[in-house]
């Protein structure tokens, strides 16, 4: 008798959420702008600690913190990460916004309560169904212990370690051949000439 309880719970359990899930889909569509809702949330979360390995959580970080390592991975975040993380680890990015789920910010206790094995593993691996790839591969452990001690310090970024950081983001041609002309210029090399269309604008 109490093992049918028990099915009959979990089916109108099942059937509730397959009903929310549903609901969302009809009023949302499958937009990736649309909000996670509480639930999404919490499912994503409980998901994804169920996901890493019990071992994984206990791992300590083998690479000890000191400024030059905070330095090194600053700079590999910026340029591997912050394309969807944002410099200081907000997730307030074009890319990041328009990724669903939406990056986590990674300064919120969510993110810092894990544990740096668990830190570690998500670098390592990815999580599935999200954005996160898999960043890991053979000889590149130490990086990702190195961006652990990174996520640890991103609420205490100070504006000129993000500064640094914002030279370190990709760049796009016109970026990138504006500053070869900037340092042609300084280096003594004339001044370009003006464009047709810079031209007109005067």
């Amino acid at each position: 008798m109490r093992a049918g309880r028990v099915i009959a719970l979990i089916i109108v359990a099942g059937a509730g959420l397959l009903a929310g899930l549903l609901t969302s889909v009809l009023r949302d569509g499958l937009s990736a702008r649309a909000r996670p809702t509480r639930f999404e949330a919490l499912l994503a979360r409980n998901a994804r600690t169920l996901a890493l390995p019990a071992g994984a959580r206990e791992k300590g970080n083998p690479v000890p913190a000191s400024s030059e390592i905070l330095r090194e991975a600053r700079l590999h975040f910026a340029d591997h990460c912050a394309i969807c993380h944002d410099n200081d680890g907000s997730g307030n990015t074009a890319i990041g916004q328009g990724l669903y789920p939406k990056p986590p910010d990674l300064r919120q206790p969510d993110t810092q309560k894990l544990s740096d094995g668990e830190l570690f593993f998500i670098i390592e691996n990815g999580v599935r169904f999200t954005g996160m790839p898999a960043f890991g591969g053979a000889g590149r452990q130490e990086d990702s212990w190195k961006l652990v001690h990174l996520i640890r310090h991103l609420p205490q970024l100070t504006p000129e370690e993000r500064l640094e950081m914002e030279r370190h983001n990709p760049k796009g041609p016109e970026e990138r051949d504006e500053e070869r002309q900037e340092n042609e210029f300084l280096n003594g090399a004339p001044a370009p000439e003006p464009s047709r269309d810079q031209q007109h604008r005067h």
